[in-house]
């Protein structure tokens, strides 16, 4: 069941109906923008405001410790990138809730795992790449999906890189000190209530215009950039056409799910499913849409380091499955 299938009908009443647009180029550009917009601003509002409920009720600086500890083996990292798989959301999707995880004071690197995984390895992946090109091919794509994920997010802890995360972010009162401010009285029920909006607005209404610039982009990316002149370079059986797939795909902006039929005809016309996959990867995993959204969550170091992990596990599998199939 899509969950976000109400917007959609939404878009697609406002985009043919309402405004009449006849233009197949910007149709789908304003139908694009409108259901994103939409589906991105509201996940911010839920899962800030969940994050807020549970920043105040929950120890987070206990809960960070106890994934810190050596003991979980990667598990943690694990565990992060399987919510990723069962999360229906695309790159820029996956957002508020890698916003949230931060914010609760998770591991920057768990964080980071399940940033990888959501978009990377999704519900196409699991439901309809067996019909599309076989269990072998789903399983082992699913298996090197969440290795990257993995691997990616404990690189990205390796590194240290904390100091690139925007601070603001994770500037939350406790609930001792809300409680002080109150006369040492806890908060009535209603304004508990009005503290939670406020606490998890602050982050939806920072980062939203971002989002509006972000999908207006991807809109027009998805809208007007033909698919011929992508198959025109993927065609190329070359070592080097991995990392060209990863490229092109990764400034445009799709869900995995709208970009499975261009990668069937891509297979179809002959271009290697490993250096099919990259492109389709790139795509759903790293946008220029989803770079300027975490801008304003990051620095551009910490982003530059994301989008390098990520691009360069796209590219290793686009070489194993070019080599084993």
């Amino acid at each position: 069941m899509d969950i976000f299938k109400p917007i959609q009908m939404f878009a697609d009443v406002v985009t043919y109906n309402w405004l009449g647009i006849t233009n197949t180029y910007w149709a789908n550009t304003i139908n694009f923008f409108i259901y994103d917009v939409i589906k991105i601003g509201l996940l911010l509002i839920v899962i800030n405001y969940v994050m807020a409920i549970t920043r105040y009720y929950f120890p987070m600086e206990k809960v960070r410790n106890i994934l810190t500890k050596r003991r979980w083996f990667g598990l943690d990292y694990v565990l992060a990138a399987a919510l990723g798989v069962i999360t229906p959301f695309c790159s820029c999707s996956s957002i508020p809730l890698f916003i949230g995880f931060v914010g609760a004071g998770i591991p920057l690197g768990v964080t980071f795992a399940f940033l990888i995984a959501s978009p990377l390895v999704n519900e196409s992946s699991l439901y309809l790449f067996p019909a599309m090109f076989g269990w072998k091919v789903t399983i082992i794509y699913n298996i090197v999906g969440l290795c990257i994920a993995v691997l990616g997010g404990m690189l990205i802890q390796k590194l240290h890189v904390e100091k690139y995360v925007r601070q603001e972010l994770l500037q939350f009162k406790s609930r001792q000190q809300v409680v002080n401010e109150n006369g040492g009285k806890s908060l009535e029920f209603r304004k508990l209530i009005a503290y939670f909006w406020r606490d998890g607005f602050t982050i939806t209404k920072t980062v939203f215009p971002y989002v509006i610039l972000g999908v207006s982009i991807g809109a027009l990316i998805h809208g007007f950039v033909p698919t011929s002149l992508v198959e025109q370079y993927l065609s190329i059986k070359s070592w080097w056409a991995v990392p060209l797939a990863a490229l092109l795909g990764s400034p445009l902006y799709a869900n995995s799910v709208s970009v499975l039929p261009v990668m069937e005809a891509l297979v179809d016309k002959g271009v290697p499913l490993g250096t099919t996959l990259a492109f389709m990867t790139a795509i759903v995993t790293v946008s220029i849409p989803e770079g300027m959204i975490l801008k304003k969550v990051m620095r551009w170091q910490l982003l530059t380091t994301f989008f390098g992990i990520t691009l360069i596990g796209i590219m290793i599998m686009g070489y194993i499955f070019n080599a084993i199939l």
